[in-house]
């Protein structure tokens, strides 16, 4: 525990950083998964509906959305293989019919504050963005730490740059059905699980590489029920880039839905 010199160290030190913000804003219209509902905002009551004595009124709204929505980490009970999640759990038995997971769920994941590196593989090819199902390897990874001079250790949030975050007001163009998404493969996954990586992210609604038309997935099985790695999704790693800042403290901090399979999140680079 820190005592009062040790805070005002801190506070000191934080007041020095930088704040990047690796979130995206939400809005109708924006990108999603095709497997998910769309997002909806609607005032529920409007300024004037009801104006109290002394004259003030207030808005608020109502939010209809899915949890992986945006920059967003996943629970390790959104993913299943072969009908079983992290741990051995039976799928089936950690499902609490239409009212979300027993185990598993997104209460389970902790605050997330830890060192974050950034790889950036876009720089590495020498492209802004990597194009359509171009494959991270575990060779791509490894090399963009020696042009970096870092190195991915234990515990840490690996974030992978893809450049993909530029295509995010291009709703199909974003979502890449018809082009498939850049991405780490499964040898960029096991590499990172045998560095011990806490929980990884980049800028596509998918994580990993996608194919034209090609629903398998590989990587979020062996991330998340496998490995027990945790992915964010729809981060904005671009100002992180530009300034060639590779390690910072990083900062996430899931909301509690209880059952959830995963939630919005806004997360930070502190440097």
């Amino acid at each position: 525990m820190l005592g009062s010199d040790g805070v005002a160290q801190l506070l000191s030190t934080l007041a020095r950083a930088r704040v990047y913000d690796l979130g995206m804003p939400l809005y109708q219209g924006m990108p999603i998964s095709h497997n998910h509902p769309q997002y909806m905002l609607t005032l529920q009551r409007r300024h004037g509906d009801t104006v109290r004595p002394g004259g003030m009124s207030s808005a608020n709204e109502v939010i209809v959305m899915c949890a992986h929505t945006g920059t967003h980490i996943d629970a390790l009970g959104h993913v299943s293989c072969d009908g079983r999640c992290y741990g051995g759990r039976d799928a089936q038995a950690i499902q609490r019919g239409g009212r979300g997971l027993r185990e598993l769920d997104i209460t389970e994941v902790p605050p997330i504050i830890c060192r974050g590196v950034l790889l950036d593989v876009a720089a590495l090819k020498g492209e802004d963005v990597l194009p359509g199902g171009y494959a991270v390897t575990a060779d791509d990874l490894a090399a963009a730490e020696r042009r970096q001079g870092v190195r991915v250790q234990a515990g840490d949030a690996l974030l992978v740059r893809t450049g993909w975050i530029a295509h995010f007001a291009d709703v199909a163009r974003f979502r890449g059905l018809d082009t498939g998404t850049p991405g780490p493969d499964a040898s960029a996954a096991r590499w990172l699980v045998e560095r011990g990586v806490r929980v990884t992210g980049d800028e596509t609604i998918s994580y990993e590489v996608t194919k034209a038309h090609d629903e398998s997935r590989t990587v979020h099985p062996a991330l998340l029920v496998d490995a027990g790695v945790h992915i964010i999704e729809v981060l904005n790693l671009e100002e992180l880039a530009r300034d060639r800042v590779y390690e910072f403290l990083f900062v996430c901090l899931p909301l509690r839905f209880v059952g959830g399979t995963g939630s919005p999140i806004r997360p930070l680079a502190l440097a």
